[in-house]
């Protein structure tokens, strides 16, 4: 993509094409899953990274973690999906939020990353702060 194509495009799209290659097609893959399994969500750029959020609510961000190998698609309320959601994992021992980690397209099972998100979007209509704790 040329330089005058990315003048014209949003943060989040820059971001998306500035990745390198597997993760750009990786997160533009789970950004169409996302997109298109909840319609009802917003995608931002926000903390230079992309958010999706309902009614205005964090309920997923995707991030390259420095060091890592991965695309962190990371459930801000996902201490909460675990139990049901094996495939999340707490790797930076952080309070609330859990991780599916992708190396390659093939690594996400798109019917149960559809279940989740449906659960993760269900926990955030129904909570009344953007962040569980």
């Amino acid at each position: 993509m040329n330089k005058e194509c990315l003048k014209e495009l949003k943060p989040v799209d820059e971001y998306f094409f500035n990745q390198k290659e597997p993760y750009q097609s990786i997160m533009l893959y789970v950004r169409r899953v996302i997109l298109n399994t909840l319609p009802e969500v917003t995608e931002r750029y926000t903390h230079r990274i992309p958010f999706y959020n309902i009614n205005k609510k964090p309920l997923i961000y995707l991030n390259i973690l420095k060091g890592k190998d991965y695309v962190d698609v990371a459930f801000v309320h996902g201490i909460l999906l675990e139990k049901e959601f094996p495939i999340l994992r707490n790797d930076r021992n952080g309070k609330q939020v859990r991780s599916v980690q992708l190396k390659s397209i093939e690594d996400l099972n798109q019917e149960n990353f559809e279940e989740l998100l449906y659960a993760a979007s269900e926990l955030v209509k129904k909570s009344k702060r953007p962040w569980h704790m």
